[in-house]
């Protein structure tokens, strides 16, 4: 599930929530153009397509608004329900960037290109710990509050010793594990640079302790 670094045209599936690289997508599929599309993949040696997050309007009947920053998603197993339904279990790969939208026939379709980071400030191991910390923390105080024990740090984090070492991978993994909206989540994935990136989730990170906070005093 890998593209060059030239722009080519991929099948896409226009989601309501936004998926960021390492997250698993499962996904039950029975609209029409939809059922094409998964047709149409299964063809191909390395079956993907791209998902992207909507705007406004919804997954169903089309007459949607896209974002244009997304990702691939490669399907690791695909289950014929009958009746034109599957069953898709994927795995979002690389970030993309949609250059150009081409008619949705006979399913929504676009020209792509892969977006890795750009250069930006370095991003420190300090950093690193520093915002692991605070998610840890924010687990811990949700924990304490239900008379719960705390989750080990390993746990929380969703990964150890033998984790992504890269810091975009590092900082998306982490991403996934808060319990953030979609808005969030898009601005953690399209953040250019892996430095911008922490500090859209550190300003995630803020939004849903406050959240917590307020939720517990009340």
């Amino acid at each position: 599930m890998a593209l060059g670094t030239e722009p080519v045209e991929v099948p896409m599936f226009p989601l309501e929530s936004a998926f960021l690289p390492g997250d698993d997508l499962p996904l039950r599929i029975f609209e029409p153009r939809y059922v094409a599309l998964v047709r149409d993949c299964m063809r191909e040696d390395d079956p993907c397509f791209g998902v992207v997050l909507i705007s406004r309007g919804r997954e169903v009947g089309g007459g949607d608004t896209r974002c244009d920053v997304g990702a691939l998603a490669g399907i690791v197993q695909c289950i014929d329900l009958g009746a034109d339904r599957y069953g898709l279990r994927c795995r979002v790969g690389e970030r993309i960037r949609v250059c150009d939208w081409l008619p949705d026939d006979p399913y929504p379709r676009a020209v792509v290109q892969v977006w890795p980071d750009e250069p930006g400030d370095p991003v420190s191991e300090i950093q690193l710990r520093e915002l692991e910390d605070r998610v840890v923390a924010l687990f811990e105080r949700v924990a304490t509050a239900r008379g719960a024990p705390p989750a080990d740090r390993e746990t929380v984090l969703g990964y150890g010793e033998h984790g992504p070492r890269d810091v975009g991978e590092r900082l998306y993994a982490l991403a996934s594990r808060l319990p953030i909206g979609p808005a969030d989540r898009y601005a953690v994935l399209s953040a250019p640079s892996a430095a911008q990136r922490l500090a859209a989730l550190g300003d995630a990170v803020d939004s849903v302790t406050a959240m917590v906070e307020f939720q517990l005093s009340e």
